[in-house]
This record gives structure tokens, sequence and C-alpha cells, in this order.
């Protein structure tokens, strides 16, 4: 799969690299071609740095999936030929994405008319003002309208990356990626935007991160509040505290991601029976996993499946 990143002239060094680290990494089992290109061979960057790009903006052309990595300045219109690619790229059927202030190249291009979507807080407005026909979300970090993704902040981009790297290659091989890059896989894209998410820098933080991973890693037990809190040395209400710093909700909804997200690998590598996924992945039934799917990505396990179909 061709996955084409279109850089531009001042571009962010860093947002160019968001998705080249997600996929064009080393260690991937995928098949990915990662490649940049833009409107010349030569361009700067914000930083001062000048960068060879070996391809033109004419080689996103047959790419599967287009990203503009975000855009300089929200009040500057994208120029036509990035928008043309973007608005070819829906055109075959490929995938369109745009990181941060990128989603005004997508806006631009009307394929997110009648939408939602999502950009960097600070951007919302303007946005807003010029793309009425959008549905901007200013709360989300990242949304997935299936042929077209948008992203909020820096950050942001590499949940949405990751996303879209468990749609082509299946929640695993994300997860890996995640880990490699040292970034928790389990942001889900309703998460809001302006929520404080410290690293690990004391004992206890560290230790209630070690917690997480285990449950993200295994999430089929239901442990309760009190045996993790007197497992990390701390209080019940120390622990839902830290919990929630770091997930941006409560120890429930962090084990329902958990669970949809293994039930999303049960289902991307062919598992058969809803009812055996269920269980498999910690849900008490079949009903339960239909209820979080709903509630948690707004669709049943069976559309969810439907839309992974890229290309």
């Amino acid at each position: 799969m061709d996955i084409a990143v279109i850089a531009y002239e001042d571009i962010n060094p860093f947002m160019l690299s968001t998705p080249l680290a997600v996929f064009g990494g080393a260690g991937l089992s995928n098949d990915h071609r990662v490649f940049v290109c833009a409107e010349a061979n030569r361009i700067s960057t914000s930083a001062g740095i000048t960068l060879e790009t070996p391809h033109l903006l004419d080689a996103a052309e047959e790419a599967d999936v287009v990203i503009l990595p975000g855009w300089r300045d929200a009040s500057e219109a994208v120029p036509p030929a990035i928008v043309e690619q973007l608005r070819s790229a829906h055109a075959r059927d490929a995938v369109a994405v745009g990181l941060c202030l990128g989603a005004f190249g997508l806006a631009e291009t009307g394929l997110l008319d009648g939408r939602r979507a999502t950009t960097h807080w600070a951007a919302v407005e303007a946005f807003r003002d010029r793309f009425p026909a959008v549905q901007i979300d200013p709360t989300a970090i990242f949304i997935d309208s299936g042929p077209v993704l948008t992203s909020a902040g820096v950050a942001s981009g590499l949940d949405c990356c990751l996303h879209l790297l468990a749609r082509l290659s299946g929640v695993a091989e994300a997860n890996h990626v995640a880990r490699g890059l040292v970034l928790a896989p389990q942001r889900s894209g309703e998460q809001p935007q302006l929520i404080e998410r410290p690293a690990p820098a004391s004992t206890a933080e560290a230790r209630v991160a070690d917690i997480l991973e285990r449950l993200w890693a295994d999430p089929t037990g239901n442990p309760s509040l009190d045996v993790l809190a007197a497992e990390a040395g701390m209080s019940r209400r120390s622990l839902s505290r830290h919990i929630r710093s770091r997930t941006g909700g409560s120890l429930g909804g962090w084990l329902r991601r958990a669970r949809i997200a293994r039930a999303q690998d049960n289902l991307l590598r062919g598992g058969k029976g809803l009812e055996g996924i269920a269980v498999n992945c910690g849900f008490p039934d079949v009903q339960s996993l239909r209820k979080a799917f709903r509630t948690e990505l707004g669709m049943t396990p069976t559309q969810w499946l439907a839309r992974q179909r890229v290309g």
C-alpha cells in the first residue's frame, strides 16, 4: 500500500515526521511504502532546515492514502495543487487525511461538507467561519469519517495515524508501533483535546502506568478499584485521580476501550462469531460488545469492520 505524505514550504518538521514515524518506522511487519512529495524538490521548513524531496506532487496520484500533515497558517489558503491531490484521492476511493491544520486543506476540497471533523483547538473558530458546512467538533482529538480523517494538534496526529494504521494492518501492529514510540495506544478519537496527560514522573505514576499497560494487554479480567489501589499502594480516590489524568476518564471507560481494541484486532484477523469474540475480549456477552461499540465508535462491530476495507 502506497502512503503519500505531502510536504510544503515552511512545513513544521515535527508535523512532517508524524506520519513517517508511524507508517515508515523500522520493524513494521506490513508492506506499506511511505514517501514524501511536494510541489518542488527542495523546500524549507519552519525550523530553518532545507529538505530535498525525491518526489513531486503528482507522485501522490496513485497512492492509497494521501496525508497533509498540518498547514503553515490557518488564515492562508492551501495551494490548489495540494487541494486537488486530496480531492483526487477521494475520487479514486483512497483515504485522505488532514492532520492538525491540514484539516483546512481537506475542507477546501468540499469533502468534509456535512461531515464531522476536527482541527487544532486554537483554529476552531477560524475553521467554523470559513467552512460552515462542516460539522466541526472542537473536543475530539481525531475523527475517522471513513474516506477522510482529521486530527487536532501535533500529538493528536500521532493518535490519528496509529488509528489509521490499525485500520490498515490491525490493532496489534498499531500497538507495536505505539510501544516503539513510547506512546499509549489507548487514546480514542473522542478524548478531549485539552486534558492533562503527564508522563509518569513519580514512582506512583509509574505504578499506575504499569497497571494500565497490563490491563490494556489483557482486559479480560474485572479488577476492582480497591484491589488495584492496594496494588499501587495508594487510596482508591488517588488511583482514580491518576487514571483520569492519564486516560481522560474512568477505569471502566479504559477497560471498555481496551476490550474494544482487542475485539477490533480479532475482527481484523478474521475472527468468526461475535459471541466467541465477546468472551475472548472480556465482555460478558455479545450484547455488551455491541453496546460498547455503539457507545465508543457509534456503530456496530459489523459496521466497523466493513469500514476497514480501504482501497
